[in-house]
Parts: C-alpha cells; structure tokens; sequence
C-alpha cells in the first residue's frame, strides 16, 4: 500500500461543538510522513474529538481532514485503508485468543492468507506476544492487551498509526515497553504515528508536540523549541521553617507556589538562583534548580499545569548543611 507524496495527516480548520460545547476551535495543522507527532493536552481538550473526526467516526461542523492526501469525508473508506488505530477504551474481543483477534482484523481488512500469517508472526515478534498466541485475551495483563493492539493496528500494513491515550492505566514499565516497540515499528517500517495524551514525559521524544487545551492549539513545534520559547526554569526550595515559607510566598508573590513543604518559583535563569541562594541561603535546607520542561511550556501557556505526568526536568539540587551556609551540588 503506498501513501501519496503529501503530508501524512492535514487538518484544515476543523471546528466541532456539542450543543453549546465547543470541542474544536479552527484547529489546523499538518503531520510529516515518518514522523511522531504529539497532542499534548488534558482530558476534555478534544484530542479524542479530533482523532474520531480523523478515524471518519465523527463528521466536523466546518473544515476538512486528508489522510494521505484523501479527503475523509469523501473518501472514509480509502482513508481508513491507511490507519491502524489503537483507541483509548479496549477494543479487543476477549472471546478470543490472540491470534483469532488478529486473524479477524487480517480478515476485515482483506489481507490474503499467505500474507496475513506473515505479518500476524512478524507483529507477534514484535510485541513479543508469540508464546501467548493461543491464549484468550481475557487471561493478558492490561500492558499484554495494549501491545495486541498495536500488533492488530499493524497487521494490514497501516502507515499512520493513532494512539488514543495508549499508556492510560498502565505501569511505568508497561509505558516505556509500549514505546519501545513503537520505535521499533517505525524503524522498521514507513510508519507515521500520532498520539494523544496527557504524560508530558511520553512526548520529549517526540519530533513535534502540539498543545491543545479547550479545543483550541496553542503551540505546535519540536519539544527544543517550545521549551525555548514558552518554557522556564523553576526553583523548589524547602524552607527551614514556616516563617520563612510565608516570607517567600509573600515576597515573590507573583511568581511563587506552595507545592506541598516546597516553595516553588519560576526562574528568571541562573543570576536569579544565584541571588536567590545569595540572600537566602542559610534559610533553606534544600534547593533544586528544575531546567526549561515542556511541564513549564504547558503551564506558561495554560496557566495551569498538567495532572498525571511524570517528572521530565532536568535538575540540579543544593543540599544545605545545618549550619546554613554549607551546601552539596
């Protein structure tokens, strides 16, 4: 199957509203072939709205999506011949074993005998799910489902992958198995992937994030450039005592938070630590200097930052001694 020489995904001003809820707001973009392409945004942002607009599931109020250079409206039939989809909710049928699940999506899709036993063996490799092929889906942990379904997206040789929140429930090192074998996949393969998600540490290696939050986008550039040009270093400082909490808290009111016994403010670059640590140091037992993150990015833009992720920034921590003037980097 061959995917026309143009932009593997174009999004041409959707806009969608349910009732008097907007779920997309003149959303545009478009995604490279061979890319991995990130919607970064919380629940309820419309990354799953835009994603069954793209799948053909949902028709926008305005604007026009192409998958390949096929328009999805009026083509939803040859655009789905390009997709292998892996949705948020589970969507395997348990009855079955595994190979029967992929057996039947082969079958669907129309892939000939010969070959669909080919690529049913070689997508087992790849999620290392061959000794349970005759296991019923029901036996599989959660993260064994999740690779079954990457394999099933794959199997009829789909060169864009979506992935609707795929590592939603799962472990950290079900996560990071997950993408494994998505890298493996796309070396392997001329395979575009776009993702949604809200664990910012999951898009640092991704080659763009768009941020999206109420529908609308709010940046859409490499993980280096967002971060250079929305992103900011904090400081968290734990205080000696509560006195001096309310001392920073009051004093850097503008730019200071409480996260728990941290302080955290939002950095002006190192002359700012340096004359933080200059006239506070024998006050604090412990300072780390939290680098430019996407975490930052999306709470510059938003001004609000986004639950559930993992902590991606680089750090650099000053641990004082007890006589406040000492400290260890």
């Amino acid at each position: 199957m061959s995917v026309p020489p143009s932009a593997a995904v174009e999004i041409d001003h959707i806009s969608k509203r349910y009732g008097r809820t907007v779920a997309l707001d003149d959303v545009a973009f478009a995604v490279a072939r061979g890319s991995v392409f990130a919607l970064l945004g919380p629940n309820g942002a419309g990354k799953t709205t835009l994603l069954h607009i793209l799948c053909t599931i949902l028709k926008p109020d305005s604007g026009t999506a192409r998958i390949g250079g096929i328009d999805v409206m009026q083509g939803p039939l040859k655009a789905r011949s390009h997709l292998g989809v892996v949705f948020q909710e589970p969507s395997l049928d348990d009855r079955l074993t595994v190979v029967e699940n992929l057996e039947f999506h082969g079958l669907v899709y129309g892939v000939p005998r010969t070959l669909r036993r080919q690529r049913i063996a070689e997508m087992l490799a790849l999620v290392e799910l061959e000794t349970w092929r005759d296991t019923l889906v029901r036996a599989l942990s959660s993260g064994m489902k999740r690779r079954l379904e990457i394999a099933r997206a794959l199997v009829h040789d789909s060169h864009i992958l979506f992935l609707d929140e795929p590592t939603a429930g799962l472990d950290a090192q079900s996560r990071e198995r997950m993408w494994q074998y998505l890298r493996d996949a796309r070396g392997e393969r001329d395979l575009t992937v776009i993702v949604t998600t809200h664990y910012i540490d999951e898009v640092e290696n991704c080659d763009r994030v768009c941020i999206i939050n109420n529908g609308r986008i709010l940046a859409n550039d490499t993980p280096a450039a967002l971060k250079a040009r929305h992103g900011y270093a904090r400081l968290r400082v734990l205080p000696r005592d509560e006195a001096t909490a309310a001392e920073f808290l009051a004093t850097h009111a503008d730019i200071a938070t409480r996260q728990g016994e941290d302080i955290v403010l939002r950095s002006a670059g190192d002359a700012f630590t340096e004359s933080f640590l200059a006239r506070y140091g024998t006050r604090i037992r412990r300072l780390t200097v939290e680098e430019p993150s996407l975490e930052s990015v999306f709470l510059s833009l938003t001004g609000h930052e986004l639950r559930d992720q993992a902590a991606g920034a680089r750090e650099r921590t000053y641990a004082f001694g007890k006589r406040g003037g000492e400290h260890t980097r």
